[in-house]
């Protein structure tokens, strides 16, 4: 069996996801010892914006989400995922 190189230590995520597309990880990992695995509770990447909406168009979508009792920022990325997922459903 091959010796296998040590994984670096990485300054952030991009930083390991750089590393990743460029390696091969069997260079590194022992896939015939590996165990599948489930991360229920794994929440994906988010960025951070700066979003700039007329106040009336915020103060509408605050009613909603009490009507809905949700978080508006959170009503606001479901709007959103809804009309991205329709649009490229529809062929942009």
């Amino acid at each position: 069996m091959k010796k296998l190189k040590n994984i670096p230590k990485f300054k952030n995520e991009k930083e390991e996801r750089n590393f990743w597309l460029k390696t091969d990880s069997a260079d590194h990992i022992n896939w015939k010892k590996s165990k599948p695995v489930a991360f229920p509770k794994l929440k994906p990447s988010t960025a951070t914006i700066s979003l700039r909406l007329p106040e009336s168009l915020l103060n509408e979508l605050k009613t909603v989400a009490n009507k809905r009792d949700v978080p508006y920022q959170s009503l606001i990325k479901i709007f959103l995922k809804e009309r991205v997922d329709s649009e490229l459903r529809n062929g942009v």
